[in-house]
């Protein structure tokens, strides 16, 4: 059957993108030619469908686009300088080159229009299950039965190494679940990975696993522009979430390497692209080339945009309820000064994950876009927003045992636009979700994560339970703050710190109660991440610690003045924040010329920067009651203050606790 007017079109306009994406990779002599090729032809007819701004690349209504796999930054970078983003052909040429605004896998902030950081695979299908979320909660607080303020799509391109991922599983079982009906999951069916075919370890029915899992399925020719636009315009319209499987071959158009699985990772070659191009009707002595009438169909997107933002804050001025654009309003600009936080003054002890639910809770009660919740540990972590009901009409968010998962849909869920997401799980259980506390961390995303259970005070679960190595991991981790309280008192200023930054933040919690320290000292120096408790004139030595250790080490300074020995006492509930201040602060906060003991119970070797000597764990922990443990592993008022003994080379005695 001839190709219509239109499909020739669609078939010159992938072309274009295909060798693109070729001169790119060939240019930088590395890069994904392989991927790029063969999703060309779907992303012609995705772009008729999406609803986005070049112009604006944050109008709020617009449809997001995640590319899971980052690999295909060929396709990605052609298509937003074709579309007319602030992607120049310059650019393009620039690929994967220093400093350039073509990364070899895409980085959100840093290219205008990309969504999501993504390249670790899988991680791009939670965060677009997390972007329909967030959509699914603003649009329970916006919409009205007349007037729909988001109305948008939430669109993910995948491969067969995403679904391959776990993390997929986990996010796409939770998206059926929840019915995101608005979430489209375009999955490039090529059969290929970087070994050769799919089959070599892979042989699950896909379509099978979706519909187990609440999604409607669809299954099309990824080449055919008709099945395409067919296919999009069923999903749009879906009461769940959508798969489009589109069987597609790896390298479409890379003439004998067509089909192979050697352009997945490796430039074509000049002469494939050469021949490629001619077969086609491009010039093959030119690169980067895109024709007039190309570019004019691509560049229709501008003025499509702008119409439809134009279109939408209409829309919201003629909003027949007022109070829509109020809760909207409210949802874009949080107003952290109306926080009514708990007081915790007279409270003898308190554990901190209590004195933090209570946080949340006062936090989410204020702030209309404060949601979250836990891998199905709520009532463990005291993440629980009582009276603020159930996702998506409500705050609390049940993600399920899936910690991965749970991470890298708050990622997206921080980057929406109108909430502002934690999660929650137990520390030690944190190893699950690394992968996306990191893209956090390289992306600056203010996503907090709840960790309570800290350290040995786990107590009788024993050794798997009780996290030894985790705080140095997420503390050797480049904008990552980690805090670790030491009281209830402390935390609440924590919390006032933590929401003026913009990275993500870890709260590091205690099962134990924790004793309220008095007197209730003065917390201007929380935001420098570690602040003196206890200054003795004439000190000689200076104790660090944070969490539940900073009670024993006041305590042990008590001792050592008995003994002759006068010390400073440092809580450090950032250490990331202190390593930040300039030398001034910090030899104010920890005097030069005093010997510095830093205590804590992990394996706490990051001390060492500022410490001569750290007391902290060497092996993992066990099971037994708590306060055996921190006496087994050392914790205790009187090893603390012998081994400040053994480091001034002070004469260490049992001393009268009753003296402190």
């Amino acid at each position: 059957m001839a190709m219509t007017e239109q499909n020739q079109m669609r078939k010159k306009m992938a072309n274009t993108i295909r060798f693109l994406a070729a001169d790119m990779v060939q240019k930088a002599n590395s890069g994904h030619p392989g991927a790029p090729m063969g999703l060309a032809d779907i992303a012609v007819v995705l772009g008729e469908h999406l609803n986005h701004n070049p112009k604006n690349p944050k109008w709020l209504n617009r449809d997001r686009l995640v590319f899971s796999g980052g690999h295909g930054t060929g396709l990605i970078y052609s298509l937003l300088h074709l579309w007319g983003y602030d992607v120049s052909l310059d650019d393009l040429k620039s690929f994967r080159q220093l400093d350039s605004r073509t990364p070899g896998h895409p980085e959100y902030g840093h290219t205008a229009g990309v969504e999501m950081t993504t390249g670790p695979l899988g991680q791009g299908i939670a965060n677009a299950v997390g972007f329909a979320m967030a959509e699914a909660f603003t649009k329970k607080q916006v919409n009205s039965e007349t007037c729909e303020l988001i109305d948008h799509k939430v669109y993910c391109l995948c491969g067969d190494g995403d679904l391959q991922e776990g993390i997929s599983y986990e996010a796409c079982a939770l998206a059926g679940h929840l019915g995101l009906k608005d979430l489209i999951l375009i999955y490039d069916s090529n059969e290929i990975t970087i070994e050769g075919d799919t089959s070599i370890a892979w042989s699950e029915d896909v379509a099978k696993r979706f519909e187990a899992q609440n999604w409607n399925v669809l299954k099309i020719n990824g080449h055919c522009y008709d099945d395409i636009d067919k296919a999009l315009n069923e999903a749009k319209s879906a009461s769940k979430p959508t798969i489009i499987i589109a069987n597609t071959i790896i390298g479409k158009g890379a003439c004998e390497l067509e089909g192979s699985h050697h352009t997945h990772g490796a430039p074509l070659g000049e002469e494939i692209i050469r021949e490629s191009k001619a077969k086609e009707g491009f010039d093959p002595d030119k690169t980067f080339q895109i024709p007039e009438d190309v570019l004019i169909r691509f560049r229709c997107a501008v003025e499509k945009g702008e119409l439809a933002e134009k279109e939408w804050i209409h829309r919201q001025k003629e909003a027949p309820l007022v109070e829509q654009n109020i809760a909207l309003e409210k949802l874009l600009n949080p107003d952290f000064s109306a926080i009514d936080y708990p007081d915790f003054s007279n409270d003898a002890e308190v554990a901190t994950r209590d004195s933090n639910g209570k946080i949340l809770n006062a936090i989410a009660k204020a702030v209309p876009s404060f949601i979250g919740g836990s891998a199905d540990l709520a009532p463990s972590n005291k993440t629980e927003l009582k009276d603020m009901g159930e996702f998506p009409k409500g705050k609390n968010i049940h993600f399920g045992i899936r910690e991965h998962a749970m991470a890298a849909v708050t990622n997206a869920i921080a980057l929406y636009g109108t909430t502002i997401p934690f999660n929650a799980t137990f520390f030690v259980f944190s190893d699950y979700l690394k992968p996306a506390a990191r893209i956090a961390a390289l992306t600056g995303i203010q996503n907090f994560f709840v960790w309570t259970h800290d350290s040995i005070g786990v107590g009788e679960d024993g050794p798997t339970h009780e996290p030894i190595e985790h705080l140095s991991q997420f503390r050797a981790l480049p904008n990552f703050y980690v805090w670790r309280p030491a009281d209830a008192t402390e935390n609440v200023e924590a919390w006032k710190t933590a929401l003026t930054i913009k990275a993500p933040q870890a709260f590091v919690l205690s099962r134990q109660k924790l004793k309220t320290l008095k007197p209730k000292r003065d917390f201007g120096d929380v935001s420098k991440g570690a602040y003196i408790v206890k200054k003795r004139e004439g000190a000689t030595l200076t104790l660090m610690a944070s969490g539940s250790e900073l009670m024993p080490s006041l305590q042990a300074a008590c001792h050592l003045e008995v003994l002759g020995v006068k010390a400073n006492v440092v809580s450090v509930p950032c250490l990331d924040l202190f390593n930040e201040q300039d030398t001034e602060y910090k030899a104010a906060v920890i005097d030069p010329n005093t010997k510095v003991l830093a205590i804590e119970a992990a394996t706490a070797s990051e001390y060492y920067r500022y410490a001569d000597e750290v007391l902290g764990m060497e092996s993992f922990g066990a099971s037994a009651p708590a306060n055996q443990l921190f006496e087994k592993f050392g914790f205790t008022v009187q090893n603390i203050t012998k081994r400040a003994c053994d480091l001034m080379g002070a004469e260490y005695r049992v001393v009268d606790l009753g003296k402190c």
